[in-house]
């Protein structure tokens, strides 16, 4: 009668320990390459089966695509989260979410749970993953709005773009002295492009201009009234403003409404992202459009694309658009 062969017998064949063995059939924890093409060519040759993963040994993974997001309850991240979901419907995909906060001990766990579900891909909105490990597990990770490291592709919207569309629109409006509240103080991100867009069509239109990056704390609180208040009793003379995010800008047209500072006859203001929030805020807010369904649509693709071939790292830069609402009071050109 012939002996059912075991996971020893695998371990054994490969010279590896049963433990990392397991570890490579649950696709937990981080092995390279190698060591998984090893094990899985000797359980062919010996026709090891361990029940369900034998099974979709082939494909190596399920239909499920693994969402790792900062926040959920952002205005911008909720947007993008209804957007990636709906795509992942339409595409015969389920979705797993972690919610992270932005805490490193957080993700490492999610990953282990999503390598253990055996995801298609992940999608990953938070910037503080480690890619580069990712990237060995031969699963495509796709980042958005992050810097591009070893992640299979890279989507961003463009950012540089968003910056000159809000300095020409706030200049075209009679705006004399410009602020810019943009970037995170300590943090480098595709975001910081925002900045140098605006800061170049200042320089070239001879327009005085500040940069002031937000603390990383009053992102995490959604609340930038205190940042802005201190920032504007500096500065009475600005009467143009640009909001690197619908929540900041928010904040902005509430400081003025409080302070009597007429909206837009003393003060203009741009948000980013154009959220919700930026059609109910009242005056409603001109925003800078984020394409945020084609950037849903695109991860997924991307993730379609690269669970069957590997391609080289790539970034994708998807045009952004100026939305004219009342902050702003009239069309640029």
């Amino acid at each position: 009668m012939k002996t059912k062969t075991t996971i020893k017998d695998v371990a054994q064949k490969a010279g590896l320990t049963v433990g990392t063995v397991s570890r490579v059939i649950n696709n937990r924890g981080y092995i390279s390459k190698e060591t998984q093409e090893k094990v899985y060519n000797v359980m062919r040759k010996l026709n090891y089966q361990p029940n369900e993963i034998a099974r979709s040994l082939s494909k190596q993974v399920s239909n499920t695509i693994g969402i790792i997001m900062p926040y959920i309850n952002h205005p911008y991240f909720s947007l993008l989260l209804d957007e990636l979901i709906s795509v992942a419907t339409q595409g015969s995909y389920k979705v797993l979410l972690c919610k992270s906060n932005s805490q490193t001990e957080l993700e490492s766990g999610y990953i282990e749970m999503l390598l253990a579900n055996r995801v298609a891909g992940i999608i990953l909105c938070s910037p503080s993953v480690d890619t580069i490990k990712l990237n060995e597990l031969r699963i495509p990770v796709i980042t958005i709005e992050r810097n591009n490291d070893s992640a299979t592709a890279g989507i961003v919207c463009d950012n540089y773009q968003g910056g000159v569309l809000a300095a020409e629109h706030l200049i075209s409006c009679g705006c004399k002295t410009l602020l810019h509240f943009g970037g995170v103080i300590g943090k480098s991100m595709p975001a910081d492009r925002r900045a140098e867009g605006f800061a170049e069509v200042c320089e070239d239109k001879n327009i005085p201009y500040r940069i002031v990056p937000s603390r990383q704390e009053d992102g995490y609180a959604m609340d930038y009234s205190k940042f802005v208040e201190d920032i504007l009793i500096q500065d009475p003379s600005v009467d143009g403003i640009f909001a690197s995010n619908d929540i900041l800008a928010a904040n902005t047209v509430q400081y003025c409404v409080k302070n009597h500072i007429s909206i837009p006859g003393q003060m203009k203001i741009i948000g980013f992202d154009d959220t919700p929030l930026a059609a109910l805020c009242a005056p409603n807010l001109t925003t800078i459009q984020q394409p945020v369904k084609g950037i849903a649509q695109l991860a997924v693709q991307l993730i379609q694309k690269n669970r069957f071939e590997n391609s080289n790292s790539a970034l994708y830069v998807l045009p952004v658009q100026l939305i004219v609402r009342e902050t702003t009071g009239r069309k640029g050109k």
